[in-house]
């Protein structure tokens, strides 16, 4: 999806990615907050982050840094507290996983419904009703492939905060583990310098690429 300065296209471009990345987000957050849930942490429910109203996890900063960018864009985080697991590195392991685990699995979803709007959309006839229909949701649903692969590899880069760092955080010894995570002040900076310069783009273009060219 190529940056444009056309404003028609870019209020086309926001149109299609606004629902997907509505639900990626959302899902993603729930799904951290819920694992925690089910491991004795009640901390996001209490926060009232178990919730599927996206408007509880957006983070206006965020939001405003994908409408500039349309590359870069964050949600608030559910709140988590691994005093309440049994084994809180093992604790947090699982719960950082559960948001790429999520959008993974809603990356299967809309390929399933980009299928079926796109089969849709086909058998219209040009111009009809139902063209002007299902041709923009079968790009909305190809979109949702796109965002949720985009997210969940995102997310999984080993930078903190990211869901990354905490599972590695989680597999080295405590002492190790702090010191790593010491430098998350530092993450939003260095994902910032990766977008600038390119090389966030190279690290996952290719990733999200093939594994389209899979789930598709």
């Amino acid at each position: 999806m190529p940056m444009s300065f056309d404003i028609a296209s870019y209020v086309r471009e926001i149109a299609l990615l606004a629902v997907p990345l509505l639900v990626a987000v959302t899902f993603h957050e729930v799904a951290h907050g819920y694992v925690a849930y089910l491991l004795g942490d009640p901390t996001a429910k209490a926060a009232g982050r178990l919730t599927l109203n996206p408007i509880k996890h957006l983070d206006p900063m965020g939001v405003l840094a994908f409408l500039l960018t349309r590359m870069i864009g964050w949600a608030k985080p559910v709140p988590v507290d691994p005093r309440y697991f049994k084994d809180p590195a093992r604790g947090m392991i699982l719960v950082s996983v559960a948001g790429p685990v999520m959008n993974f699995v809603l990356a299967v979803v809309f390929s399933v419904l980009f299928r079926v709007t796109g089969g849709l959309a086909v058998a219209s006839e040009a111009g009809s009703l139902g063209a002007m229909i299902w041709e923009p949701l079968a790009y909305m649903c190809l979109a949702g492939v796109t965002v949720n692969l985009a997210i969940g590899l995102f997310n999984l880069l080993p930078i903190p905060p990211l869901d990354g760092s905490r599972i590695v955080a989680g597999l080295l010894p405590p002492r190790a583990a702090y010191a790593y995570l010491r430098y998350e002040r530092y993450g939003f900076f260095v994902v910032i310098l990766l977008a600038v310069t390119g090389l966030l783009g190279k690290l996952l273009f290719p990733a999200i690429i093939f594994m389209r060219g899979l789930i598709l």
